[in-house]
């Protein structure tokens, strides 16, 4: 298992004494939970702010991120109770996936990090998908892949920036980057590897594989022809391995004790699976922004339709999971459309009757899920008696229908989704999605208390690390509580059959 504390904080029949500490770096900021070790009673939280990154051109400075760790960590501190700082033992780091940081061969970063929003690699992605086909690229790396995934980012760094590309001697992706301050290793884990669009994650027995063959095709022009890939990659830790400790300069940045052990860390999704205590058949929907459903499994998932990413978890699995584009960003669009906030919206989406009415496509902004980037939304099925109400349930049944169909999808691979549903994300708040999800599923649906799930799962990981256990025994001991169950109400509403009709209607208006 590598270096651990855990025997010498287990004690005989005692609880272990320590602080851990979980780290979430998203694309919007940095936040930073401090649990006890003992019994994962949130002790202090933390947060600092990243500089904007909106689609299209969508870049960061990484020495941003390092700063805002170093700012969150010390508010934390500073929140929590006196002492807790030489108490920590343990971090672990959950961040954004599929950014590219590019290091040259003194550790340096070379330009600002692209990260997975950034969709200037489209034509570079499109064109190694046209060399590769994407049953290949489904069964190679477990998904077709997408702008986001680092692998076209890497591809439009060697046709617009070559002189980058020649320096380039280390690819990380921003938890690595992070990962790399804090120890000065060069080291990744499974779920972040796996969505490089250049990893096995089910080769030498679950362990995974680098597949240098596949990066050599991102510069078919020899901007640097001589390149060893395979030199540039980072290590692939195991899940419950110590990958280093804290360095001094990074424990000063930090405002902790030297020597802290550090986890592997992981993408904020697989991150969230831990800090949610979801084990498999429990399926997560995750409603921001954008919308995920996911659920951990035993068994990879390589759907050559691209609609599932057969991605690793944090726990030595996998964790198949659907993402969508237009999420609660549609129904605060249409809630001012009605002339209500999200409350309003949501109570009139709870009046609407059971039976027919109007289906709404949310591809406000093109969708990903299915692959329609030139999309629009589209309203079906208006008649005179159509209400405020029925456009409002509309709305936000077409959110869901597209993770609905996702979790459908799963089921086609014998994925098992026959556990609890789990809902988080800024419109699990609202009682109409919970409701009407729970309706067209015909199952319960479930709030947990895990306000910050990815920093949360993050703790969970730096708990087995310190304490020597494996990650999904430490996720089973620290599970959190459920806040709030809603049970389905009988409907006549078909979920099968309304997706299919506002996916047909899509494509139909979609501009050519």
């Amino acid at each position: 298992m590598g270096e651990s504390a855990g025997t010498t904080m287990r004690g005989a029949g005692r609880a272990p004494d320590g602080v851990v500490a979980g780290i979430d770096s998203s694309t919007q900021s940095c936040k930073v939970e401090l649990r006890d070790l003992a019994d994962a009673r949130l002790l202090a939280v933390g947060r600092a702010p990243h500089p904007p990154a909106p689609g299209g051109v969508s870049e960061q400075d990484p020495q941003a991120w390092w700063e805002a760790l170093g700012r969150a960590m010390r508010a934390a501190l500073d929140a929590a109770p006196p002492g807790t700082a030489q108490r920590v033992v343990a971090l672990s780091v959950a961040a954004q996936c599929h950014g590219l940081v590019p290091l040259d061969a003194r550790g340096a970063v070379l330009r600002p990090a692209k990260l997975w929003n950034d969709t200037t690699c489209a034509p570079e992605l499109a064109r190694l998908r046209q060399r590769v086909d994407d049953a290949t690229w489904a069964r190679r790396v477990g998904t077709v892949p997408t702008p986001a995934f680092t692998i076209g980012k890497l591809a439009w760094l060697a046709a617009h920036e070559p002189a980058n590309l020649r320096a380039l001697a280390t690819v990380l992706l921003p938890h690595d980057y992070l990962t790399f301050r804090l120890t000065g290793e060069r080291v990744t884990d499974r779920s972040e590897a796996s969505g490089t669009g250049y990893f096995d994650a089910t080769a030498d027995d679950g362990r995974g594989r680098w597949l240098p063959d596949l990066l050599a095709l991102v510069d078919p022009d020899g901007a640097d022809p001589d390149k060893d890939w395979a030199a540039t990659l980072p290590r692939v830790a195991r899940p419950d391995e110590v990958v280093g400790r804290l360095t001094p300069v990074a424990a000063e940045h930090l405002g902790l004790p030297g020597g802290v052990l550090v986890g592997p860390g992981g993408g904020d999704q697989h991150a969230a699976a831990l800090g949610l205590g979801a084990g498999p058949g429990d399926v997560t929907f995750s409603l921001g922004t954008s919308g995920v459903v996911f659920t951990p499994s035993a068994h990879p998932v390589h759907d050559p339709s691209g609609t599932i990413d057969g991605v690793a978890d944090l726990t030595g699995g996998w964790l198949p999971l659907v993402s969508t584009l237009n999420a609660a960003r549609v129904t605060d669009q249409v809630a001012g459309w009605l002339g209500v906030d999200a409350a309003g919206l949501s109570a009139l989406a709870l009046a609407a009757g059971p039976g027919e009415g109007p289906a709404f496509v949310p591809f406000l902004e093109g969708e990903r899920t299915p692959d329609l980037p030139r999309a629009r939304g589209v309203i079906a099925g208006l008649d005179s008696r159509t209400t405020r109400e029925d456009l409002a349930r509309a709305a936000v049944e077409g959110v869901l229908l597209g993770l609905v169909n996702g979790l459908d999808r799963m089921r086609e691979f014998g994925v098992d989704v026959s556990g609890r549903v789990l809902v988080v994300g800024g419109a699990a708040r609202s009682p109409a999605y919970r409701q009407l999800l729970a309706d067209l599923l015909g199952t319960p649906t479930l709030v947990p208390d895990a306000d910050e799930a990815s920093a949360r799962g993050a703790c969970v990981q730096a708990a087995a690390v310190a304490l020597g256990v494996t990650v999904p025994e430490q996720r089973d001991r620290w599970r959190p509580a459920i806040l709030e169950q809603t049970v389905p109400r009988p409907s006549r509403r078909d979920p099968g059959a309304l997706y299919r009709r506002t996916v047909a209607d899509a494509a139909v208006l979609a501009p050519t």
